[in-house]
């Protein structure tokens, strides 16, 4: 009662020091967006009042600059009309256009012909022949004595670069003349005026974000980070920007939450977003104390109370747990004694009981099925408990010495991996059987839940063993130990089937000389002998390029692979030889001798002939050797 009572007024507590602590935290973030809004709105209308600024200093420069600038074009003419020799020298030119502090300087005829400039490069130009220049055309055209043209700053026609131009036409007969000036101090003033520009000089917190967006198509004009990033997210869309202009949360990057404001300015939306993460920080800051205050005064609290049940209550728990986690980890000859009050001692004694009655069924199992005769076992582990339950006859399955099976019975963990080592290597083409030694197989099933893991185990063995043997008397000649005929067709036919498209391979038939007389001679021990000897040399070449088999009698065949070219397979076929040549074979205690063998082969490259038929190729090629050159070796076709 004791025990609940805390319980209890621990969760109560709790529960009200944390109810206070969401209220305190909407309440502040409530504050906070208040405050946040507040402070977006008043950069937004700092944000358009110094665009209407720029835009009306920009104004007043450029009208500033065009009556400037029309009034040393207008001086131009005016001196040119004077000094007549000036209008062909490049030279007199240039000193004019820097007398009137211009960048160019051009005299324009009565057919839009430059025939006087400033560069010597553009003397000769026709202005009709350009967009940028066919606007000066007009003057020409022009009956008003005093007609000019001021131009936008554009790259020019001759060279592409930025120029502001302005003509006038000339006094007393048909002619323009034009000066031109680097628009230095409206791009300066242009650059003041960009998004980019302003944006910068506004301080922001951490992660927060000023652009605008245009009112109808969404583009985004300018970003205080720059325009040269992805604006796919949801807070720079069009459609949700217009639902922001009393400030609204939209997903940002990574789908985290943004705070997202929005104001308008003629066809502009300014808009400002911080990420919900830095008002969570400002939240978090704002509203930390209180929580301290309110975990100190419930710590102090439930103190209190947990030194007041402590002596009665807390040290006979912790007593009975302690013996509990013992048995939990395998150490089922805890006696649980806790005493001090009557509910204790019942516990005790009823989990005395239970433990007794799991050792019983333990003990009964194992003898079950030591009485049964049949070879199994089983075990069962849990995570996070150190030992294991098993059988008695597990550890002869597994094959594990004494103290072996000890250290792996009192570790559940290292017990699972043994049992995954054994379990991630299953025998090919068989079900559930893995191999413990070279002659002890088993088969393990496994059932595993989120907690226990069981497992049975079975002795496999004489199965396995008797299946290799059946396999092995199938595919191997009893007398040689190589491959059967019909095996080793199999085996050739797949190596040639998943032959690499520039690899070479052969095929070999091979007969043995004068066997017939070594069997008539010295009788079939020794011929057996002979053909055993000889076997033993096939058996002897390197595995990644010899495939042999016994065909029949006293003829084999080989096959030759993995090799890059028909030489690699003769100096192969070469190696064989001169490995054969060194074998002796004893006939008798007097007399011993060389094996000889005729060989025909044919070369293999990706083909679409059977085995069969590239064997009787290198037949062919072997019967003219054992014709003509008996106890070499020959290609077929050659």
């Amino acid at each position: 009662m004791q025990k609940t009572f805390i319980r209890y007024t621990f969760a109560i507590m709790t529960a009200a020091v944390f109810l206070i602590f969401i209220i305190n935290c909407l309440f502040t973030m409530h504050n906070l967006n208040t405050q946040q809004y507040n402070t977006f709105y008043a950069k937004s209308k700092q944000v358009i009042h110094t665009l209407e600024n720029n835009k009306m200093e920009l104004s007043m420069l450029k009208k500033n600059l065009d009556e400037d600038y029309l009034t040393r074009a207008r001086a131009a003419a005016y001196v040119l009309d004077r000094q007549k020799e000036v209008s062909m020298d490049v030279e007199q030119m240039q000193y004019l256009a820097e007398l009137l502090n211009v960048d160019e300087l051009h005299l324009i005829d009565e057919n839009g012909i430059i025939i006087s400039a400033s560069v010597s490069e553009y003397v000769g130009f026709d202005m009709d022949s350009h967009m940028q220049t066919r606007e000066f055309l007009s003057i020409l055209e022009s009956e008003d004595e005093d007609a000019f043209l001021i131009q936008e700053a554009q790259p020019n026609a001759a060279e592409g670069r930025v120029m502001q131009y302005v003509g006038v036409a000339r006094i007393g007969q048909k002619g323009v003349v034009q000066v031109g000036f680097k628009p230095t101090r409206q791009m300066e003033a242009q650059s003041r005026n960009t998004y980019e520009y302003i944006f910068s000089k506004f301080p922001t917190d951490v992660g927060e974000e000023l652009f605008a967006v245009h009112h109808t198509t969404g583009e985004i004009l300018g970003h205080s980070a720059g325009i040269e990033q992805d604006f796919s997210m949801e807070y720079c869309q069009l459609d949700k920007l217009l639902e922001c202009r009393d400030g609204a949360y939209k997903r940002g990057e990574d789908g985290r939450w943004m705070y997202v404001f929005v104001q308008e300015y003629n066809d502009i939306l300014i808009c400002a977003a911080l990420p919900f993460d830095s008002l969570l920080n400002k939240l978090l800051e704002n509203v930390f104390s209180t929580l301290l205050y309110l975990l100190t005064i419930e710590a102090i609290v439930i103190l209190l109370l947990n030194y007041l049940v402590k002596r009665k209550v807390v040290d006979g728990i912790h007593h009975i747990m302690q013996n509990l986690s013992d048995i939990t980890n395998g150490n089922l000859d805890t006696k649980v004694t806790v005493g001090g009050n009557r509910e204790f001692e019942s516990l005790s004694n009823g989990i005395n009981t239970m433990v007794k009655s799991i050792v019983s069924i333990s003990n009964r199992l194992s003898a079950i099925i030591d009485i049964s005769g049949i070879p199994l076992a089983a075990f069962e582990y849990e995570l996070g408990v150190d030992h294991v339950f098993v059988t008695s006859g597990l550890r002869t399955l597994l094959d594990l010495q004494d103290q072996e099976a000890e250290a792996l019975y009192r570790d559940s963990k290292q017990f699972g991996a043994y049992i995954e080592e054994i379990t991630a290597k299953p025998m090919e083409g068989e079900v559930c059987i893995y191999q413990i030694d070279e002659s002890k197989y088993v088969r393990i099933h496994m059932s595993q839940s989120q907690e226990k893991h069981l497992g049975v185990v079975i002795d496999a063995s004489r199965d396995i063993l008797e299946k290799k043997r059946i396999l092995y008397e199938n595919t191997h000649d009893p007398l040689t130990g190589l491959y059967k005929y019909p095996h080793f067709k199999q085996l050739a036919t797949e190596k040639i089937q998943n032959m690499a498209d520039r690899s070479v391979c052969a095929v070999v038939m091979m007969d043995l000389d004068f066997f017939k007389t070594v069997n008539d001679t010295y009788g079939h021990d020794v011929g057996d002998r002979y053909l055993q000897s000889f076997a033993n040399v096939l058996q002897s070449m390197p595995e990644e390029h010899f495939l042999t088999a016994r065909r029949a009698g006293d003829e084999f065949c080989m096959m030759l692979f993995g090799c890059e070219d028909a030489s690699q397979v003769k100096e192969l076929l070469q190696e064989f030889y001169e490995i054969l040549e060194e074998q002796r074979v004893a006939f008798s205690a007097e007399h011993a001798g060389k094996i000889k063998v005729s060989s025909g082969f044919v070369l293999v490259k990706k083909t679409t002939d059977s085995v069969e038929e590239l064997l009787n190729h290198a037949d062919e090629a072997l019967y003219y050797v054992k014709r003509n050159n008996r106890g070499n070796y020959g290609e077929y076709g050659t």
